[in-house]
Formats: structure tokens, C-alpha cells, sequence
């Protein structure tokens, strides 16, 4: 019996969608951890800015990375959890969400990366 691809998932469902419901939870949490430290990180980056020449544009690179960082890890945990949960309810969306949280976890190492990659070959491979 053939099932269709655009109402059924492809892969493992169950085993991958509850590794990507704990990382994105994990990776929701970080976000909130890093917005909560983002006046002492500030404060700990700009004492290495004493001697500097021109401290303020490294501060500012400074703010842009942390926040990207920041949007980063929870544009990955939601997504995470939203691909999680497709998996485990097979839903039709499940591949396109679970390679959009593939690849935004890949930064993350090692369980990003290892998720992220595991996650690639499992649903970008051939069926041939």
C-alpha cells in the first residue's frame, strides 16, 4: 500500500519528532536565558573595550551578534517544536518544517548539528 507523500510524513516520526520537541524547548529556554544576561553580557563585553580606539562600533557588533544569536536560537526552538510535533501527528508539513529547523539548528553544536544533519539525510534522501 503506497501512502502519499503530501498527507503522510517520510522518515521516522516518533523517535525524531520528540528529540526535536526537547531541543526546541531547550533552545526556547537559552533564548530566554541570553535576553535575561543581556545587560550583564554588555557590561562584561565593554570592560574589554577600554583601550580600544574606537569602542562604540565594537559594541554595537557586539549587540548585532548577540541579538542575532538570540533571534537565532528561538527562530530554532520553534520551529523545533512545530517540526516535532508535525513528526509525531504525520502531518503534510512535517519535511518542509523539519528541514527549516535542520537547518536553522546546524549552528548549535553538538546536539544542533547532529539533530540538524540526521534530520537532512533522513528527509532529503532518495527513495531509489
Amino acid at each position: 500500500m503506497a501512502t502519499d507523500s503530501v498527507t503522510r510524513a517520510e522518515g521516522p516520526s516518533s523517535p525524531l519528532g520528540l528529540c526535536w520537541i526537547v531541543f526546541g524547548i531547550f533552545r526556547l529556554i537559552v533564548a530566554v536565558w541570553m535576553l535575561s544576561f543581556a545587560g550583564t553580557a554588555t557590561v562584561m563585553f565593554g570592560t574589554l573595550l577600554n583601550r580600544v580606539p574606537n569602542p562604540y562600533s565594537l559594541m554595537s557588533a557586539f549587540h548585532l551578534i548577540y541579538g542575532g544569536w538570540m533571534v537565532l536560537s528561538a527562530a530554532s526552538g520553534i520551529f523545533g517544536i512545530l517540526a516535532g510535533i508535525t513528526m509525531l501527528t504525520r502531518s503534510g508539513v512535517s519535511r518542509m518544517l523539519a528541514l527549516v529547523a535542520a537547518f536553522l539548528s546546524v549552528a548549535f553544536l553538538p546536539v544542533g548539528t547532529t539533530l540538524g544533519v540526521y534530520t537532512m539525510v533522513v528527509f532529503l534522501r532518495r527513495n531509489g
